[in-house]
């Protein structure tokens, strides 16, 4: 491999698990097994995955293992506490986190909201609770626009999230507010992964977030981190989808943000079509945002088909010397009763396989197996902890 005429494609299904970690009863996850499940109870078909080796990293129903597969197939153990979108992709960068990004069960603390109110002008807050992001807003939108006070809200991952109608209070005063809350607030012994603006519109009853207006506010990641370690060592960086909002948007010389799966498989075929050298480091977020959160097993089944007919379209544009990584970042199980994130393996893709060390790459220690390895796939000296899977 001649690192100044390869590109290593990173594609992450958000999302997607394939079983339970050893300590996902500590998360109430156990029993959890997000692709297995919908599968299962879908019996959904994905033959350019089948091929590719996914049935051969765990049984599943309708998705038969096969004898030679197209790439390297196992999984990988999540080594950082936590189960959220900011921990996994950090993980993969490199950075394994030893403390959990706080969460807030019970909501904020009376001093958190009250420093939020004094600092950004507004004389309290609606909500301050654990919810979904589309109940909440059905619950407090009404009042919300009577009163113009943010609805502000976590869940079970690291976030504080600001929802607000766009014709009650402007996007960029909800963007300030965020922002605020990111630089100000919630720093400290209150740094949660993401500060995330959540715009909204309609009518109670009928309201519909802006997903394509949301924006996250990230902690700054830790150094090194692989983008940013790539960068520096004149390897060409480029982000698709969310990717570049999880790292505080440090790391990459260029972006595209996306607000779908296929605009983001577009997206990645069209960077495909000029990139000769480089990383390109994609997220697919529906699975995760759409259907996992919702409980919607059809709709996820619906989304990695999506995903499953555009395999050929990648591996097509893919040169000889080209390394594609597909992975997970965390589950999501739309079949358990929660419909937070799941403390789950991810499972791992590497194709072709003569870029593997075998072609059963087994159970990784760590998400940071893939910062290791993708360093080894452009010869450079690795930073990270971790062993490669690339030869």
């Amino acid at each position: 491999m001649r690192c100044d005429v390869a590109v290593c494609y990173l594609v992450i299904i958000d999302g997607l698990g394939v079983g339970a970690l050893e300590d996902a009863h500590l998360y109430g996850d156990e029993g959890s097994n997000t692709l297995g499940h919908v599968v299962a109870l879908t019996r959904c078909k994905l033959p350019e995955m089948q091929r590719l080796g996914i049935g051969n990293i765990i049984p599943l129903d309708t998705v038969a293992p096969v004898r030679n597969p197209l790439a390297a197939c196992g999984k990988m153990r999540e080594i950082s506490p936590g189960k959220d979108s900011t921990t996994g992709h950090w993980e993969i960068a490199g950075l394994q986190l030893e403390y959990a990004f706080p969460t807030y069960p019970h909501g904020f603390p009376k001093d958190v909201i009250d420093k939020y109110c004094s600092l950004t002008k507004v004389s309290g807050v609606l909500a301050n609770k654990p919810a979904s992001g589309t109940a909440i807003i059905e619950e407090f939108g009404k009042e919300h626009e009577e009163t113009g006070l943010p609805i502000v809200y976590t869940s079970a991952d690291s976030v504080f999230q600001v929802a607000c109608d766009v014709n009650t209070v402007p996007l960029e005063t909800l963007y300030s507010w965020c922002e605020i809350a990111r630089n100000e607030v919630m720093v400290g012994e209150h740094a949660v992964g993401r500060v995330i603006a959540r715009p909204f519109e309609g009518e109670p009853g009928s309201y519909r977030r802006l997903s394509d207006q949301r924006h996250d506010f990230s902690l700054q990641p830790g150094k090194p981190f692989l983008p940013g370690y790539l960068q520096e060592q004149g390897i060409e960086t480029v982000s698709v989808g969310k990717v570049i909002d999880l790292f505080a948007d440090q790391g990459f010389d260029r972006a595209y943000r996306t607000k779908s799966n296929s605009e983001g498989i577009e997206e990645l075929l069209r960077v495909m079509d000029f990139m000769d050298q480089g990383f390109v480091f994609v997220n697919l977020i529906e699975t995760d945002q759409d259907f996992g959160h919702r409980n919607d097993i059809e709709g996820y089944a619906g989304a990695l088909e999506e995903i499953d007919k555009a395999i050929p379209r990648f591996l097509s544009k893919m040169k000889d010397d080209d390394l594609l990584i597909i992975t997970g970042d965390h589950g999501n199980d739309p079949s358990m009763p929660s419909t937070d994130h799941s403390r789950e393996f991810a499972p791992l893709l590497v194709y072709p396989t003569k870029s593997a060390v075998s072609t059963d790459l087994c159970t990784r220690g760590s998400f940071t197996d893939i910062a290791v390895s993708v360093c080894r796939f452009f010869e450079l000296n690795n930073p990270f902890p971790g062993e490669s899977f690339v030869k």
